[in-house]
């Protein structure tokens, strides 16, 4: 009973990040009214829950503002773009449904609606994630979150799954689980897509030619070139101290042949 209720005990964790997940939803909610904002609402929780997965999480609240402040303007254009092009996918399912016919055109029509609809769905899972993540320009971002989400397809159904399932509960089963809703979502996705974000950003360091010291294998030696040029640099300066102490002074063996005379003088004890 002891090590369960120790604040660092799975279970205690568990339910600390659930309690987050809760609050952080409320900010969410509270900042996606306006509706304009739910871009950067979203991003600005993705960004906490990153941190939050990752074991690095500072003030919640703070934290969800500057993140919501910083990619303010990227993520409302993000979201505009996306929203327009919603309502547009919105409008067509509406217009095919209610014209249904039975022929080839009907049919071709209903399939390029649905494959558009499943890259948009994929398009809505990873912008905002990847935007509260990596820095890019809207056009790359936009781009890298359909690569990215199909490329990790297994990931992709997971996370698309978690947030259908949640909707599905408060809707049509038990309507209070809106105050866990997309928080929890936020906080399963994230953990999902954590492993994601780790190939991503070595995949950067490597292009960029950066390594990381754990791709170095946290080896900080020289190479033996620079090793060697050390090497001689510092018998240099051992040299150039040792060799005044042996040089003779003006002087020194006078004083040497006036201390043994005085010495022989001295009485015995």
């Amino acid at each position: 009973m002891r090590s369960l209720l120790n604040p660092d005990s799975p279970a205690m964790r568990l339910l600390t990040r659930i309690g987050f997940s809760m609050f952080l939803n409320a900010l969410w909610f509270l900042c996606c009214l306006p509706v304009v904002t739910i871009g950067a609402s979203t991003t600005a929780l993705y960004s906490v829950m990153q941190k939050i997965v990752r074991d690095e999480e500072d003030r919640l609240t703070r934290s969800f503002f500057r993140a919501f402040r910083d990619n303010f303007r990227q993520a409302t254009v993000i979201w505009l773009i996306l929203a327009a092009f919603g309502a547009f996918l919105g409008l067509d399912a509406y217009i095919l449904l209610h014209l249904r016919f039975a022929n080839a055109f009907w049919t071709v029509l209903t399939a390029v609606l649905a494959v558009l609809a499943a890259f948009y769905v994929v398009e809505l899972l990873y912008v905002f994630p990847l935007l509260a993540r990596f820095e890019n320009t809207t056009p790359v971002l936009m781009r890298n979150a359909i690569i990215t989400g199909f490329h990790f397809l297994i990931v992709t159904v997971f996370v698309a799954a978690v947030h259908f399932a949640m909707g599905y509960l408060i809707i049509f089963v038990y309507t209070p689980l809106m105050f866990l809703g997309e928080g929890l979502c936020a906080l399963i996705s994230a953990w999902l897509m954590n492993g994601i974000f780790l190939q991503l950003e070595a995949k950067s360091r490597a292009q960029a030619g950066i390594e990381s010291p754990e791709d170095r294998g946290d080896d900080w030696s020289l190479p033996e070139e620079d090793e060697t040029e050390v090497q001689n640099l510092e018998e240099a300066q051992s040299e150039a101290e040792v060799q005044p102490e042996t040089e003779a002074q003006p002087g020194t063996e006078a004083q040497e042949v006036r201390s043994e005379a005085e010495a022989s003088e001295r009485p015995g004890v």
